[in-house]
């Protein structure tokens, strides 16, 4: 978003805020809210979040009785809802919401163009009608599309998403961009690599695998396993959220990665050492359609600005991750029932053990 009139918000102006949290009971933004409420106590979150498949009361079961948060159950495409919820004092937005995974949206992509477009929309319409100070689309770096053998992405790269997902991600971005340059939006974008870590709903990789694991399951590995991603633990991708709300550029991308890449596979053998199981557990699918081969993140931009720079080893983030799925059973049994069965079967082609 060169050329929008960009500058520098300090930090004093980010204290004593509201902060309107979308999709805070999700995996990324029940971590953030975690997050962001130990770190400043001079913090009020409003956590609004439709309480889809993904997103969880629970995940936040610790936060009951604080008395800096509160919650609103709404869908960000409820015009009237978003604007009550802004009417609660709000001046910083940070835009999690959103459907999120690949394979549903080549499933049904209805619920991703309705929730990623037109709830943006109606956001950026809110956060101009009550004049927000700052506002942060969290997106993805599968807006950019598949890389090859080499390179990286950088916040100049040409939009090219592959999936119905990361296409409603990326016309959600432009909605962004339009604003700040037509309205003065004050919005900033994030794009961020494959996260991991606690309260991951276990559709995705890393915490499929490690909770079929956990019960001696197979693991279906896409195609050859050679497909790439650039893996993040989610309390760095918090960190980094953080300081593009607080000190960002208004008007600017900034793209968040871990430097950490690594083929499907050589995840899947690291996962099965790590809960010492056998590789007879891997199971080969059936490519998904049209998947990315390869992502790769170059995140010097924020490291270079904002100081910022991922702390957390990804093997360490591994172990603990594992850790929190063992110790967290219940959590784990609750996910794995109803829709998400029927799901895993028709994507699959195997029934999941509830």
């Amino acid at each position: 978003m060169e050329g929008t009139g960009a500058f520098l918000l300090s930090d004093e102006r980010v204290r004593m805020s509201t902060l309107l949290v979308t999709g805070g009971c999700g995996f990324i933004g029940s971590n953030f809210v975690r997050h962001i409420l130990a770190a400043d106590p001079d913090v009020t979150v409003v956590n609004f979040d439709a309480l889809t498949y993904a997103g969880n009361l629970a995940n936040l079961d610790d936060l009951k009785g604080c008395a800096r948060l509160r919650f609103v159950k709404g869908d960000v495409t409820d015009r009237a809802a978003v604007r009550a919820a802004f009417q609660m004092g709000v001046r910083h937005v940070i835009h999690f919401a959103a459907e999120s995974h690949v394979d549903r949206s080549i499933q049904d992509s209805g619920p991703f163009v309705r929730t990623n477009v037109l709830g943006t929309q109606i956001l950026l319409d809110a956060a101009r009608e009550f004049a927000v100070e700052r506002y942060v689309q969290v997106s993805t770096d599968e807006v950019y599309g598949s890389l090859g053998p080499t390179g990286l992405f950088t916040e100049t790269t040409p939009l090219a998403p592959s999936s119905p997902y990361s296409a409603s991600k990326a016309a959600a971005d432009l909605l962004v961009q339009s604003y700040a340059h037509t309205f003065k939006t004050p919005a900033l974008i994030t794009r961020c690599s494959n996260n991991y870590g606690p309260y991951q709903f276990p559709e995705k990789l890393i915490p499929l695998f490690i909770t079929n694991l956990l019960r001696d399951e197979p693991v279906p590995v896409y195609g050859d396993g050679g497909q790439v991603r650039d893996w993040i633990h989610v309390l760095d991708h918090c960190r980094a959220v953080e300081r593009v709300w607080r000190a960002g550029r208004v008007g600017e991308v900034y793209n968040i990665g871990g430097r950490c890449e690594k083929t499907n596979l050589e995840l899947t053998h690291t996962l099965l050492d790590l809960l010492e199981k056998p590789r007879s557990l891997i199971r080969n699918v059936k490519d998904r359609l049209g998947h990315d081969r390869r992502y790769a993140i170059d995140c010097s931009k924020i490291e270079r600005e904002l100081g910022w720079r991922p702390a957390v080893p990804f093997e360490r983030g591994l172990r603990d991750a594992i850790a929190w799925y063992r110790a967290n059973a219940e959590w784990v049994a609750r996910i794995r029932s109803g829709d998400y069965l029927e799901y895993y079967q028709r994507q699959y082609g195997t029934k999941a053990v509830a």
